[in-house]
């Protein structure tokens, strides 16, 4: 449900910038000789030509739609030409898109807070920036002004050709004189719209010249008005430095700027001056409303009879908070009077990974096999996606998410849906794709309402239509941890596009617990919530107890060695255990260890000291290991300490 947040202030200065048919654009950088040309990209499913994602402005002039095939956009328009997406795994591969609007986005983070919305959109908080310009460079003491600020359309001034109803659709030059709307235009913001048609455009920029250049504007106007310098300078430097055009709203909230961005395409700018708030809002669709598109929008069609932004102004705050509670009523009031008070988050890399395809029809899976198969190449490239973004940006991933849709033989099972199952991300492709196949199979048979028998190979009576893989609640690295990307290699062979990377910039599993020492653990981010006393492993692998949380963690020194140092020390010098560590005569854990000279430290561990909880802390295949090495008559000897990390076991310099 929608949330209602204050503003923190009216003066804020909010762009929402948008790609251009984004996927066109990239498809003429590689290809220049579509350059002027009708223009679309289509899907690599080739029925009936493809369907349209992306359609040129010389395209949409012959009447071509992103709702058409490939088949009829040849029809409406026979020169246009059809690029296919790029394909692989048996799946629309947007690397191209994804890496092309990450150009964008480095230039536009420049300027301000930045925040990625899409492959092809982008939030720029620039309040910061137009404070500064305002103080030392006003716009009313430059003598030069940029002609692409100047032609920014501004609300109440600039000629505007088509009706705010008609948000993002296609772009019209036809030049029709406008037409009074009665039951949602007064009779002063027609005759506005009419003295707009008037002018002639060389009157409408020096009518936005002089708007901008006021000495005695209200303050709130003059932040636009540098916003308007700020945003038109970012769109040549992205048109320069990647050959992409876009189009933009600048104005005091998201919201709005999102609603203005689309008003003038392509390559334009739209300001949204306070006091052209209503006359933006009053005759917009409220369907067209962010998050009234849904249930809500249609309750407020059919229950309340409101069909625009308009129509909303006569409820107040109290009946919409009676129809539909605190919350969504005071949001409904809010978003009616262009109070938004959304922040423009600090994010230039996605929040998460997906993968997915849809099996129309009859291309719905059907067998635990199909599935599997599928899955194995989501893994593949989910696997591959997250070490790029371990290497480049140092983040891991917490959770592992797979999403279907299915259907049923019957008519009464069909209307319940595949829910969706998450977990504890492990990294590697093998690792993702057992998990993402016990996800899947939890889900079924919550689906099926059934035992496990009812969805062997061969049942007939599902049919999965859309299967996705997403890893999600992705955080930065803690600093001062070594690296065990190694031992993932060595032990996942199957992820073929593993890299070497260097111990002091991934990951590791030897992270700080509660008690000071250190606990290994391999990079498997888990979150458990269960009850009051529930263990919470961070993204670092440790785990932490609500009651601890409070305490000081100690520093891992930068030279102690990781899992991966041990299990080489003793792969060339030892036929014990590959982690380093063999079972000793003497009842105990012998480990062997580099010092500072290199030479190997031959260290005795008693079993009887050694916490079993802690090897919950570690990595699977040790975990195995370890527990062999346990004698069960020692564990509830009282020497124990508990808290203790298994690393402070295996330590040089531990006094036996």
């Amino acid at each position: 449900m929608p949330v209602a947040r204050p503003e923190s202030s009216d003066s804020r200065v909010i762009a929402h910038v948008d790609m251009d048919c984004f996927y066109v654009q990239v498809e003429q950088r590689k290809q220049p000789e579509l350059r002027g040309h009708p223009t679309a990209v289509v899907q690599y499913n080739a029925w009936k030509g493809g369907g349209l994602i992306a359609v040129s402005y010389e395209a949409r002039s012959f009447g071509v739609k992103r709702s058409m095939r490939g088949d009829e956009a040849k029809s409406v328009c026979p020169e246009i030409q059809l690029v296919r997406v790029p394909v692989a795994r048996g799946k629309a591969d947007l690397s191209i898109y994804r890496n092309a609007g990450s150009e964008v986005v480095a230039i536009l983070s420049r300027k301000g807070r930045c925040e990625r919305a899409s492959i092809d959109e982008v939030y720029l908080d620039l309040t910061d920036a137009a404070e500064k310009m305002l103080s030392e460079t006003p716009p009313e003491s430059l003598e030069v002004i940029d002609d692409e600020v100047i032609k920014s359309h501004v609300l109440g001034i600039s000629a505007e050709r088509r009706d705010v109803g008609q948000l993002n659709d296609t772009h019209s030059t036809t030049h029709q004189p406008p037409k009074l709307k009665t039951q949602v235009e007064s009779k002063e913001m027609f005759m506005g719209r009419v003295i707009a048609f008037l002018l002639e455009p060389s009157d409408v920029r020096q009518a936005v010249r002089e708007w901008i250049c006021r000495s005695n504007a209200d303050r709130r106007d003059k932040l636009l008005a540098c916003g308007a310098f700020i945003v038109a300078e970012l769109r040549m430097q992205v048109l320069k430095e990647t050959q992409f055009s876009c189009s933009a709203g600048i104005a005091h909230n998201k919201m709005l700027a999102k609603l203005a961005s689309g008003m003038n395409k392509p390559a334009q700018q739209t300001v949204v001056p306070f006091v052209s708030i209503k006359s933006l809002l009053e005759p917009l669709p409220i369907r067209k409303m962010k998050q009234l598109g849904g249930k809500l929008g249609c309750s407020l069609q059919d229950d309340l009879g409101v069909n625009t932004v308009g129509d909303l102004l006569q409820f107040s705050e109290g009946r919409l908070q009676e129809r539909y509670g605190i919350n969504t009523g005071t949001w409904l009031w809010n978003i009616a009077r262009g109070i938004n008070g959304d922040e423009v988050e600090s994010r230039v890399l996605p929040k998460s990974h997906g993968t997915g395809k849809t099996f129309p029809g009859l291309n719905c899976l059907k067998t635990i096999a199909a599935i599997e198969r599928w899955l194995s190449k989501f893994s593949e490239e989910l696997a591959e996606r997250l070490e790029v973004d371990l290497e480049q940006n140092k983040r891991i991933a917490q959770t592992l998410t797979l999403h279907a849709s299915a259907h049923k033989a019957t008519e009464s099972q069909s209307q319940k849906k595949f829910p969706s199952k998450s977990c504890p991300l492990r990294y590697g492709t093998t690792k993702i794709l057992e998990d993402a196949l016990n996800l899947f199979q939890a889900g079924l048979r919550e689906y099926l309402s059934s035992s496990s028998k009812a969805y062997g190979n061969g049942c007939s009576g599902w049919g999965i239509t859309n299967l996705s893989l997403s890893a999600s609640k992705i955080v930065d690295i803690p600093s001062g941890t070594c690296s065990i990307m190694k031992y993932f290699h060595t032990q996942d062979q199957s992820c073929s596009s593993t890299k070497e990377f260097n111990d002091k910039e991934i990951f590791e599993a030897a992270t700080l617990s509660t008690s000071g020492t250190c606990a290994v653990k391999k990079n498997e981010p888990q979150l458990d919530s269960v009850g009051e006393d529930a263990v919470i492993k961070d993204a670092a692998g440790g785990n932490r107890s609500r009651d601890q949380k409070g305490k000081a963690l100690k520093e891992k020194e930068p030279k102690e060695e990781s899992v991966n140092d041990m299990q080489e020390t003793t792969e060339s010098s030892c036929s014990g255990k590959a982690d380093g560590t063999v079972p000793s005569e003497s009842g105990g854990i012998r480990s062997l260890h580099r010092g500072a000279d290199q030479s190997r430290v031959d260290c005795i561990y008693k079993i009887d000291e050694i916490d079993p909880n802690v090897v919950d802390e570690l990595p699977r295949e040790i975990q195995e290991e370890v527990r062999a090495w346990l004698r069960p008559q020692k564990r509830a000897n009282n020497t124990m300490r508990r808290g203790s990390s298994i690393t402070h076991y295996f330590s040089p310099n531990k006094n036996l």
